[in-house]
């Protein structure tokens, strides 16, 4: 085992050679290069950890050769080409994980023969096809996550003989028609479903199966709203992103559409068209009363809005004012692009927007549990927002910041990453919001703009330079997982341990024990989760760096914390902030 040492270079093909070796760990590195194929040699190996590297190039077929194998997980690299077809004859595999690569074509068939696999795991990658009907065939397959893939079709009848099944996640496909009735579902929430074409079944907020729909319905089901109308508010689009962009993101990503009174009508399910939807929306607010407002910003409010259908939206409604008007429509203008550019789960989804001579607003999903600095002010929530949801909710914003620095062409900075920003579901998954600030960045610009976002989680260097970067963002999001390990904003601790003139306060803040960090009203975690707790504040400190240069991408966070990572604590340790501080100690 030689993970989390920074080792870089290639993996050396003379590894071959340990013809007696029973586990290789390489995770957690910087390991380049391809996967050797001299691996296949190993036939005595039992598990085999490269993930969360920069590895290279293809899966070698040869790692199929491995017949005593029970873990392979080379997920978090950049690997591509297809899964091969080899790996069948691993028939001891216990454990599987290819995620968070660029793996392409189809699922291959010959996954069936893998008859003792308990855990497989495809995320995140760029899978295409149908989920093979073979994979009902792993009749002892434990937990299963193929999200975040380009699979299409129906999906009842691959499953129906996985009564094993007690975790699955199939979200963010293009997959169709109604649940397999297994267990699996049964227990499952709407995260583990969204973001696919047209599923249905019993799953809270899928709509039911119905026995025959009308071609025009099934057509415009999962469209997204957009609310223009006059031809003002399709001028407008135009004018923010440009025709071509919108035309093929709305298809592509978000699947919304321009319309004014006069178009084809999208709205089918709702029996409205463009006008009656926003005439809807004027008359489920009252025109914006006071009453229906549930959020205040910089450029405008936030209001929820019930709409005739039952439905439940979120209305941001810009302010009007003629001294605030062109800094409104900037912001109005960069929201719009920001998330007609971007589809995740942990980004909040943009079902429309309207600019007429009346109002200009945007329509996003409602988010049952509000932002996550009301929940951390809410005494009543506590017992609800257990130490595992928090560690969820770090996660959540690390993926999506990740999503967006690294994964978005060209990348896009979000500028304003604080707790209000950030807003929980009902099952209080983490979904980053308000890009009304957010920056893109173009390599043919110098990226110097004006200063924005909120104080107490701007960088510091924000106050002699203008230039944004990533950085930026990673400095805020360490500021936010401070916040969610201590209950409140960190302010005081970050600028005592930060301070230089001040070396006995220093001294004093940093020798406290990490149990008197953690928000006090909660139990305190136990075993592993507090080992995970004191991994996070570890990589929450090296973010919020005041060098920039020490901190780490959102890349390697995101790769970190997917690898699990926590810090082993005996059961009489009484770790000490002082141990986590230092970020040229952090590994990735």
């Amino acid at each position: 085992m030689i993970s989390n040492n920074k080792i870089s270079g290639a993996i050396p093909p003379h590894l071959g050679n340990l013809t007696q070796l029973r586990r290789l760990d390489l995770s957690s590195n910087d390991i380049v290069g391809e996967i050797p194929k001299e691996l296949g040699k190993l036939k005595l190996l039992l598990e085999l950890s490269l993930d969360c590297n920069l590895l290279a190039g293809h899966i070698p077929q040869e790692l199929g050769a491995l017949s005593s194998l029970q873990k392979l997980n080379i997920a978090a690299n950049n690997l591509t080409g297809s899964i091969p077809t080899q790996l069948g004859e691993d028939s001891n595999l216990l454990f599987l994980n290819f995620s968070m690569n660029n793996l392409e074509r189809s699922i291959p068939i010959e996954i069936r023969n893998l008859q003792s696999l308990q855990h497989l795991d495809l995320s995140r990658n760029l899978l295409t096809g149908e989920i093979p009907g073979q994979l009902g065939r792993l009749h002892v397959l434990e937990i299963l996550n193929l999200s975040h893939n380009q699979l299409s079709g129906s999906i009842a009848s691959t499953f129906d003989g996985m009564t094993s099944l007690t975790s699955i996640d199939i979200s963010y496909n293009e997959l169709e028609g109604p649940l397999p009735n297994i267990p699996a579902f049964h227990n499952a929430t709407i995260g583990v479903v969204r973001g696919n074409k047209r599923l249905c079944g019993i799953i809270a907020g899928l709509s039911p199966c119905m026995a025959t729909t009308s071609k025009g319905r099934n057509k415009n089901e999962k469209l997204l709203l957009v609310l223009i109308p006059t031809l003002g508010c399709l001028l407008s689009l135009l004018l923010v992103v440009g025709a071509s962009t919108i035309e093929r993101r709305r298809v592509r990503k978000t699947g919304a559409s321009s319309i004014d009174g006069g178009n084809e009508n999208p709205w089918a399910i709702w029996s409205f068209d463009g006008r009656m939807a926003y005439e809807s929306i004027i008359e489920a607010t009252e025109e914006f009363d006071a009453k229906y407002c549930i959020g205040m910003g910089g450029y405008g409010s936030v209001y929820k809005a019930q709409l005739q259908t039952g439905e439940t939206i979120a209305v941001k409604k810009f302010k009007e004012a003629v001294d605030v008007e062109i800094a409104s429509r900037k912001a109005f203008e960069r929201e719009i692009y920001a998330l007609t550019e971007t589809r995740h789960q942990n980004i909040i989804k943009l079902y429309g927007f309207c600019s007429s001579s009346r109002h200009s607003f945007l329509v996003y999903e409602f988010l049952e549990s509000g932002s996550l600095k009301d929940v951390l002010n809410n005494e009543e929530r506590m017992a609800t927002f257990d130490w595992n949801k928090r560690v969820n909710v770090v996660k959540g914003v690390a993926y999506a910041l990740c999503y967006m620095h690294h994964e978005c062409s060209p990348p896009i900075i979000h500028r304003d990453v604080s707790s209000k920003n950030v807003l929980l579901d009902a099952e209080y998954e983490a979904h980053v919001s308000d890009f009304g600030t957010a920056k893109v960045l173009q390599s043919y610009s110098s990226n110097w703009t004006s200063f924005a976002g909120t104080f107490g989680y701007a960088a510091p260097e924000l106050a002699y330079t203008m230039e944004v970067n990533h950085k930026c963002d990673v400095y805020s999001f360490g500021v936010v997982t401070l916040e969610i390990i201590m209950g409140r904003h960190p302010g005081d601790l970050i600028s005592s341990l930060a301070s230089s003139s001040s070396s006995s306060l220093r001294h004093s803040t940093a020798s406290w024990p990490l149990k008197e960090v953690l928000d006090q009203r909660i139990p305190f975690p136990e075993g592993g989760v507090l080992g995970e707790l004191a991994f996070m504040t570890k990589m929450a400190f090296s973010c919020s760096s005041p060098k920039p240069e020490h901190r780490p991408s959102m890349q390697q966070v995101s790769r970190a914390i997917s690898a699990h990572n926590s810090i082993v604590l005996s059961a009489s340790e009484d770790i000490k902030l002082e141990e986590l501080i230092d970020p040229t100690c952090f590994t990735y």
